[in-house]
């Protein structure tokens, strides 16, 4: 369509932030303290924000992110009970005004999660490794966030087709480019 796009995983992107990477999900840190994975993935975003997303931006690239400040709420926040504005502080410390316009989470049930690693050949990492409750608390934050954010986060079915998840992501998102870049 023309738009140049950067696409950017978090944690990881520039080598610093995919060195913090390996050790937040190296399974051998099973004893990582839940505020030392917080900072941990905080200095990663802060890297790769001050590195790739804030020159992409500047330079009028649409920025293509998998996971952001919001998996930090779902999994530190509510899976790991760190406290909620804790988690909102460091992000903005680590992001500044960066934020997403559109946050999409393909919501699936714990079952639908473990099905698809059973099929995956890459081994499990330490966080897909953790119990069925952790899960759930992170699957509830998500949903919470979700609530409290409907203009900006969508919350997709992940169960469905994924053609069907394309085509809903793709038509979504033309809709905000259109709005934020053409105007």
């Amino acid at each position: 369509m023309g738009y140049t796009t950067t696409f950017v995983r978090d944690p990881g992107g520039p080598p610093i932030s995919e060195e913090v990477r390996k050790i937040l999900l190296d399974h051998r840190h099973h004893s990582m303290s839940p505020m030392t994975e917080l900072l941990l993935y905080e200095a990663a975003r802060a890297q790769l924000v001050t590195e790739v997303i804030r020159p992409a931006l500047e330079r009028q690239k649409i920025v293509i992110c998998d996971r952001f400040t919001d998996s930090t709420l779902a999994y530190q926040g509510y899976g790991r009970s760190i406290s909620i504005p804790r988690i909102h502080e460091a992000n903005q410390w680590a992001c500044g005004d960066t934020i997403p316009d559109r946050t999409y989470i393909l919501d699936i049930s714990w079952e639908e999660s473990i099905q698809r690693l059973s099929k995956s050949s890459v081994e499990s990492d330490r966080l897909e490794k953790e119990q069925e409750s952790f899960y759930q608390e992170v699957r509830k934050g998500y949903h919470r966030i979700a609530e409290e954010e409907p203009q900006r986060i969508r919350l997709l079915d992940g169960s469905k087709n994924i053609n069907f998840l394309k085509q809903e992501i793709l038509k979504d998102a033309i809709n905000i480019v259109e709005k934020e870049y053409d105007s």
